[in-house]
Order: C-alpha cells, then structure tokens, then sequence
C-alpha cells in the first residue's frame, strides 16, 4: 500500500526543487552571460546591455579569434598536450597509488615513500629550480616541457591511494589464489572498480592540461609552440598589435576587450563542458570514496 505523501513532505520536496532550480540558474548564468556578450557588438557590451541574450548579433569576435592560422596551430599543441599528458598523468597516478594503498606488513618502505610524495604537496621546488631542471634535460620548446613536469599530480595520486585502501581485500585475495599476480590484480580488479575516482582524476587532469597557461609563456621561446590558454593569453589580452595584419587591425577597431574575452573564455571552456556531462555522475561518489580513509 503506497501513501499519499504529506502536505508537510510535498512543501518540502516542493521547496527542494525551487532551491535546486535556483542554484542551477545561478551557475549557469556566469556562462550564458559571457556566451551573450561574445555575440554582442562591442558598444552593446562597453554600455552593459547585454544579458541573458545577444545585444546586435555578431560574430567578429570569433571570427577574430578563429579565422587565424596561429590559434589553429595553438589549439592542436593544447590538444596534443590534453592527449599526452592525460594518460602520461593517469597511468602514473595508477602505478603509484596502488603500491602505496597496501598495507606496511606487505610493503615495508610504504610510509616512507608515502611522505616522500606527500612533502612536495607542503613544499615545492620553485619556479627557477623548476625552469632551469626542464632547460637542462633539454626540453624547452617541446610538447614534453609542458607535460613532464607536472607528470605525477600528488593530490590524484591520494585520492587514488584512499579509494584502493577501501576495496575489499578479498578480492585481491581471491585474484592471489587464481594465480593472478600484482599487475593482473590492478588491471581486472582495482581498475574495474575504481571508476568513480578514475572519472573524477581524469577530469582534474584535463582541466588542469587544458586551462594551462603560465607554462607555456615559461618554456616555450618561439610563440609558434605556444598552446591555445598560452596564445590567447599574449596575443589577445595583451592584444600585441605588431603582430597583426592590416586586416586583424581593421577588425579590431570594431572590437572590444569585453566581446574578445568573453569569446576567449568560451571558447577555452567548451572542451571540459563538452567532457563534465559524461564524467558528472562519477564526480561526486569518486570524490567522497576517495577522501575518507588514509
């Protein structure tokens, strides 16, 4: 027999909802907004009359942004780079975690090297020392500049190590009795079940790659090997005019910063929204599973 639900029960689900939607509007809106002003002409957006919606249609901005052959070039090396570098990241954070999530009678050394990672979260090297290891590796002005240095993401690599530490150790027993040894056991019974947390790295990792941007000014010397945060960052913020035809000059005098940004901001954002949808049901189970037990 199903009851009718309460008066009491039906405000409170109805407030829920009102709430939820409201929260909702008030995420999306920063992005609706940007997205309005990036189609919006540049005296619409310099007065402040766009909002939800585009205030006399245009695309300049975009077609200033895309219509070039340095931001087609800048966006396949982000691409690379969001390619390279994830799996470099999630393999890493993979074959470190799992190690360091058995227990100190089956790996001995493992606090030790537990706080030998978890001290460069506390400390860091610093710029300079950083600098100068990747220009004496031989790295400058190479995809690997970008990718290598930030190889082992620690903070991923604990998430990761907590969700290991939390699966039954009976199924690692059982792989152990049916001849499966460490690698077989990571690969078809860890990976399998860590697919929340796995989701919730992944998506840490290409956000991290894709908003990059400092590192690029850093180690690449030629601007051609600049990636796509990196590119827009100089050429479009700082708007260096001496590296503009005659006709980007022309273009941009029926310009504002407010339309380039928004455009910029969109366009540097719409990867990771196209990615989230599919990752967003693992975030948050992946997220608390991996920080509750050390």
């Amino acid at each position: 027999m199903v009851e009718n639900p309460s008066f009491g029960r039906k405000l409170f689900v109805a407030g829920n909802y009102t709430f939820m939607i409201f929260l909702a509007f008030v995420c999306l809106f920063p992005l609706i907004h940007v997205l309005a002003v990036s189609f919006s002409s540049s005296g619409a957006a310099a007065a402040g009359k766009v909002g939800l919606w585009p205030v006399e249609f245009t695309t300049k901005a975009y077609q200033y942004v895309m219509n070039k052959e340095e931001f087609v070039r800048s966006f396949g090396i982000s691409l690379q780079r969001l390619g390279l570098g994830t799996v470099i990241n999630m393999v890493m954070c993979v074959l470190i975690a799992y190690p360091l999530s058995k227990e100190t009678r089956d790996f001995k050394l493992r606090t030790v090297y537990v706080w030998y990672f978890f001290v460069t979260i506390l400390f860091g090297g610093g710029l300079i020392p950083t600098y100068m290891t990747v220009k004496n590796t031989g790295l400058m002005d190479t995809i690997w500049a970008l990718v290598l240095p930030n190889a082992v993401p620690v903070f991923n690599v604990i998430l990761l190590l907590n969700f290991f530490r939390a699966l039954p150790k009976e199924l690692e027993e059982a792989a152990f009795i049916d001849g499966a040894g460490h690698m077989r056991t990571l690969w078809s019974v860890f990976i399998p079940l860590s697919k929340p947390v796995l989701a919730t790295v992944l998506l840490f990792t290409m956000v991290g790659h894709w908003n990059a941007w400092f590192d690029g000014l850093i180690y690449m010397n030629d601007p051609a090997h600049y990636p796509l945060q990196s590119y827009l960052q100089t050429v479009i913020i700082q708007q260096d005019m001496s590296a503009m035809s005659d006709n980007e000059v022309e273009m941009m005098k029926e310009l504002s910063n407010q339309t380039v940004k928004a455009a910029q901001i969109f366009l540097g954002a719409l990867p990771i929204i196209a990615v989230y949808p599919f990752l967003q049901k693992f975030f948050v189970k992946g997220i608390v599973l991996g920080s509750v037990k050390g």
